[in-house]
């Protein structure tokens, strides 16, 4: 990954700029902020379902991911928050370890990540509700125009919260993170509780085999890997909103850590015992489960849909998490002058990228009705998934790049343990990136599906760069003078 610029980087001047115009945040982020924020984030509702598809296999499958991906992503992106605590995260990463292209293009598909994980909202939220209001409502919550309505309230609402800032917001994260502990400890003792009652024989929630050889073990365990377990890096995107943010990250990183993986194995082994294996739902695995276990102990179903209400309010928590992130990568970008200086404002009183705000809101509303046209629900969940997966796996390949060939002048270099967590966090996702245009469900043409992921892969990449060409055309990025506001 040699730079691709052809002028060499004065790297401390670069970090000194970034954070003067970081000086204008206000600093709201503390440890259990972001510990609670990864919990909420890594933690996908659908992945114990995706998980359990392979059986008691699953156990391998989570540990060799953790392994070959979790410890070293955590790994790399502490080294990298270390050397690089600043407002925007792996953009800043990208752009000082290898060039303002990079940067951008990191960015841009970060970015793109977040519109897409969002704009499924509204066909998570209503599977959600078939769940809470029974079965007499899925006309209503299949209905493609009901569904657009929930996406834009949910959208609008987004943007009001994130607007008002991270002091508001930080509380809807700490609130969606520790209902996700509740609701995951609830997962895990329902088999227990459905033993004492009868209605389950025995539960062994270790119990394991050997995965098979397959294309579809292959495919999962790729998605387990990245997919599943990435998103370490995204707090680091606030770096200039934290309160010390080299130590605070790197310890939030080392807390979550571990509880993010005994939630995940635990949490498969729980929809495997309540779940028949080819019934999973896999949009919304973890009511499906709930409603399952609270319901054979009888006496306790009507606790099943308020534990689904409070998932709801999880999914709502980590759109926010993912929209008040996505709405920074814009804003520091203009602050390189690669994309119009207007995206820098702050609002007068919150001190927020208001008008990078309201751009992310609008963008993502689009695509959220798009994704709907033409496709079955089913259908529309994985194509919107798998594209938003691969957005985001891009940038993680410039990441672990990062260690391998990056930073050129830069001492010291990376000890060679750091350099092989990298190698092992690139192989995996390049993995996850070569399986993802495989469906886990039945599609009308698996080919149609892997043509539309990766034609909207190729053209939205294609636009980026001729945004960045035309924007340097234009002028070039340049050093503002720190603190302002543009």
């Amino acid at each position: 990954m040699a730079p691709l610029d052809p002028q060499p980087r004065d790297l401390q001047r670069e970090e000194r700029r970034v954070e003067a115009r970081s000086g204008a945040f206000k600093k709201e982020l503390g440890l259990v902020d972001l510990a609670l924020t990864q919990v909420l984030f890594i933690i996908g509702l659908p992945w114990i379902g995706v998980a359990a598809k392979q059986g008691p296999s699953h156990v391998v499958l989570w540990l060799g991911a953790m392994l070959f991906f979790y410890v070293p992503s955590a790994l790399v992106v502490t080294w990298l928050n270390r050397l690089m605590p600043l407002e925007g995260g792996l953009y800043q990463w990208a752009k000082l370890g290898g060039s303002e292209l990079l940067g951008f293009l990191v960015a841009w598909n970060l970015w793109l990540f977040a519109i897409l994980n969002i704009s499924e909202i509204g066909l998570q939220v209503t599977q959600y509700l078939r769940y809470v209001l029974g079965p007499g409502v899925e006309g209503l919550t299949a209905n493609k125009a009901f569904i657009g309505a929930v996406n834009l309230a949910m959208i609008a609402a987004l943007v009001l919260l994130t607007t008002i800032g991270l002091g508001a917001g930080k509380w809807l994260h700490k609130a969606g993170g520790a209902l996700m502990l509740l609701t995951f400890l609830a997962i895990v003792a329902l088999p227990w509780l459905n033993v004492a009652h009868g209605s389950l024989a025995a539960y062994h929630p270790l119990r394991t085999a050997a995965p098979a050889v397959s294309l579809m073990t292959l495919n999962l365990f790729g998605k387990l890997g990245f997919g599943a377990l990435g998103g370490f890096e995204y707090v680091a995107i606030h770096a200039g909103e934290c309160r010390d943010p080299v130590r605070t990250i790197t310890r939030s990183v080392a807390l979550a850590a571990p509880v993010i993986a005994a939630m995940f194995i635990l949490g498969t082994s729980s929809v495997l015992a309540l779940v028949p294996h080819g019934q999973i739902d896999l949009i919304a695995p973890i009511p499906q489960v709930l409603s399952e276990g609270f319901g054979a102990l009888r006496v306790a179903a009507p606790v099943a849909p308020l534990a689904i209400l409070a998932l709801l309010c999880i999914r709502v928590a980590q759109s926010s998490v993912i929209f008040a992130g996505n709405s920074r990568l814009p804003m520091v970008a203009g602050w390189d002058r690669l994309l119009p200086e207007g995206f820098t404002r702050l609002h007068a009183r919150f001190r927020t990228p208001v008008n990078s705000i309201l751009f992310v809101g609008a963008v993502t509303l689009v695509l959220s009705l798009v994704g709907l046209i033409g496709v079955g629900k089913q259908e529309a969940f994985q194509l919107l998934w798998n594209a938003s997966g691969v957005f985001y796996a891009l940038p993680y390949l410039a990441m672990f790049a990062i260690p391998l060939c990056g930073l050129r002048g830069v001492e010291p270099r990376p000890p060679a343990g750091l350099r092989a967590c990298a190698l092992s966090g690139l192989l995996m996702t390049l993995l996850y990136v070569a399986v993802s245009i495989v469906p886990l469900v039945e599609v009308e043409s698996r080919v149609l599906f892997a043509a539309k992921i990766s034609g909207l892969i190729v053209t939205t990449n294609v636009l980026g760069l001729v945004i960045y060409l035309v924007r340097r055309q234009r002028g070039g990025p340049s050093s503002p003078t720190p603190g302002t506001d543009g």
